[in-house]
Parts: C-alpha cells; structure tokens; sequence
C-alpha cells in the first residue's frame, strides 16, 4: 500500500522484492533483475502533485494513442498528472514531450525500480502492446498501482526471452486489471497464456488520431468571407529547402485553376522573414499573415508565420500538404491534426518519424504520397475538385474515428479508479 503522494507504507518497504515471489519462475526472474548492473534511475523532472496516470509505450503509435486518451483525460480531470516512458530505442513524436513528463522506462533492476516508483508514485498503470517487463510490472502493481494492459496484440506476445520460465508470463500478464486485445485471435491467445476470460475485453486497438487543433472561430469566419469561395490549398510545416517546390507545384496548379490560394505555414515562425523574400524574388503576389495583411482577389499566396495557427489553415483549406517530408532529414510531421479537421493529405517520401500513420492513413485513401513539385502540382489541381477531396476527407475522418469506443471504456475506468483513489485520500 502507498501513502497517497508520500512513501511506500514500512510495511511493504520492509517485505521488499520477497513479496512478488510468488513462484519459482518469478522469485528467479527477480532474483537475476536484483543483480543485473544498470544505472541509477535518476528522473529529469518533478511529480507534481495529484494523481498520476502512467502510460507505457512500445512504439510510437502507442505513445499517440496514450497521448489521446491523456488529452481527454485531462479535459475531464484538470488535476491528474501525466507520465509516459518508454523504451530507450523508441523515438516518442516531439508533441507528446511538449505536453507530457516523458522518461525512459527504467531498467529491470530492482533499485532502479523502486527509485522509479518512489519517485512517481502512479496510481494507475496503462501497458500498452505487450513486451512486458515482470520486475517492474509486479513491482507497480505490489505497490497498488491499478494495472491496464492495452492495445494488446499478438506479435507482442511472443516473450521468447522468457521461455525458460514459463509460468513468469502466466503471472506476469494476471497481474493486470484488465486486459484490452485487439482482436478475438489475441484474446485465444491471452486465454492459452492463462488469463481469465473475465480479465479479457476485446476492444480493437485505442483511438490514435490526435484531437481537432483550436481556432479563433471569429478570425476563422472572417477569413472565409474575405475569400469569397476562392478554392485554397495548404502547405504546413514547411523547410526553407522545399519552399521551391511547393512554389513550382503551385504554378502548375494555377493552370487550373486561376484563383487558387496556397496558404505556407513555416514548420519554424523563424523562417518567415526568409521564406518572404524567396517569394518577392519569385515575383508572387504575397500578403504575409504576421503583419497583418489578409489576401485579397489578386494575392496568390498568404504567407503564415508559424504553426500556432495550424487549426485556422486545415479549417481553411480541404487539401493539405504536409510538409518536412520531401527534402529527408526532418522525418515528417504529424498528419493527425490535419486528418482531424478534414483535410486532404498530401506527403514527401521522408515520414519516417511518423511512417506508421501515413501508412494508416494512405491505406484508408485518405493520404497520397507525391515525390516532387511535379507530382505535388498534378495531386493539387486534382484534388481541388470539391467531390475529390471530400473523398479523401472522409476516408481520414474514419481513421481518426476509429477506435473511440476502446478509449471512451477505457477512459471510463480510468476515471472511476481515480474515484476510488481520490475516495481513499
């Protein structure tokens, strides 16, 4: 038992790691962790007071889907702190480290366990996948931590690490609550590995797609009158190297379409002033967002000042760009929050940061890859027919809805645990 945002009562401090041992596997596995070197966990950041909700991600997509079910959670539950750690060879997306404590998940070392624990002090536990780690899953949940295992699919289940002991999964995965599988072939499988059925929920994966970014609805509406129905399409988040290529792409679709607007969004505000003169050096009509300046009928390109407005410019426009993704190097940026507003995706070869949602979202057909300013211009002026895009809108639109039922469950239970932990003080 813990002492809410204290220490671990002297009761179970003093029993230790003998209180996990519960089989010879287990009392093996964590004898060998209690010897195994690693360095000292030592955390980057502070708590904060409240209760915690620690997330477990074994891919970045995992992360996201934490990083989701995090944001409506904290809609509901302003005073809930957030943790999500992970292991040292998963790259998280930079958004989740800028609205969330992330740290590598610690060795399984018994000090560097405790000192983990001590220090965070979870209340509850969300594991997503599978990989598990048993001395700090039987550690966490010895302390009271509520236990969730989520996303749980079957190619993380394999524990071949683990084989020499063979009850230590069996165990290990009857420490959860619940357990959320992906489908009915995964809940065989838990039910073979000795779970009870009853422990069981089969759930599809949790929502990854991030929420609708915000927008000044005023700024949004007045926008949209001073266009006049002038069809638009975006380019966000982009590198001072592709600028040319999205200037070449617009060019061509102008061809088409005489009116059309391109909206750039520098993925760095640092880069307007530049990006601004590259373009008075091409000779486009520019009106530049950061001084104030709104298109009018003869502007052909309204120039942002950086991604704080990102949920203006997918409002705006139904075909989007995504930059950072052509020249390689930046990895890509996120293309949820453009999904999430119903914009037709457009992307460079380079996503590898984020390869497993443009995948995701180009085999829904709500994404298409283009390689260059000529396959960008022909992608625009075909899809800057209303009925194209619309298409491509509501195929990504599925996506990001996908799995809602699994995370509002989940988030229910999440919510009456912290009921139940607040009930106990």
């Amino acid at each position: 038992m813990l002492d809410r945002y204290g220490d671990a009562h002297p009761e179970v401090r003093g029993k230790g790691w003998t209180v996990m041992a519960r089989s010879l596997g287990l009392a093996a596995y964590l004898a060998l962790s209690a010897r195994r070197k690693a360095e000292p966990y030592r955390p980057v950041q502070a708590r904060g007071s409240g209760p915690l909700v620690w997330g477990h991600a074994t891919s970045a997509s995992d992360a996201r889907s934490l990083a989701r079910l995090f944001e409506r959670l904290r809609q509901a539950r302003p005073e809930v702190q957030f943790l999500v750690t992970h292991l040292s060879e998963v790259s998280l997306p930079d958004e989740i480290g800028m609205h969330y404590r992330v740290e590598p998940v610690p060795a399984e070392n018994r000090d560097a366990i405790l000192n983990f624990l001590e220090h965070w002090l979870p209340d509850i536990c969300i594991w997503t996948r599978g990989h598990l780690r048993p001395a700090l899953i039987h550690a966490a949940s010895d302390r009271g931590v509520a236990m969730f295992l989520a996303n749980t699919r079957d190619d993380a289940l394999e524990f071949r690490s683990l084989r020499w002991l063979p009850d230590l999964v069996r165990r290990t995965l009857g420490v959860f609550d619940m357990v959320f599988a992906c489908d009915g072939a995964v809940r065989n499988r838990l039910t073979r590995l000795g779970v009870s059925p009853d422990d069981i929920v089969v759930s599809g994966a949790l929502q990854e797609g991030g929420a609708a970014l915000p927008c000044d609805d005023a700024a949004c509406e007045n926008l949209s009158s001073a266009l006049g129905g002038r069809p638009v399409w975006l380019a966000a988040r982009i590198q001072a190297d592709e600028l040319p290529i999205v200037t070449e792409a617009h060019r061509a679709a102008l061809g088409f379409a005489h009116r059309l607007l391109l909206v750039i969004v520098p993925d760095d505000a640092e880069q307007e002033p530049g990006f601004a003169a590259a373009l008075d050096q091409e000779g486009w009509r520019v009106a530049r967002w950061a001084k104030g300046e709104t298109p009018g009928e003869t502007t052909q390109i309204l120039l942002a000042d950086g991604v704080e407005e990102l949920g203006l410019w997918y409002r705006i426009a139904p075909v989007s760009f995504i930059g950072s993704s052509v020249i390689p190097g930046a990895g890509g940026r996120d293309p949820y929050e453009s999904a999430a507003l119903g914009s037709a995706i457009l992307y460079g070869p380079n996503v590898s940061r984020h390869l497993g949602a443009y995948s995701r979202l180009a085999a829904a057909g709500a994404a298409r890859i283009v390689k260059d300013a000529a396959t960008l211009g022909a992608a625009v002026s075909q899809l800057i027919a209303p009925d194209r895009a619309a298409q491509m809108a509501h195929a990504a639109w599925e996506v990001i809805s996908d799995g809602a039922e699994v995370t509002d469950r989940l988030l229910a239970l999440i919510e009456d645990t912290l009921d139940l932990v607040e009930a106990e003080g």
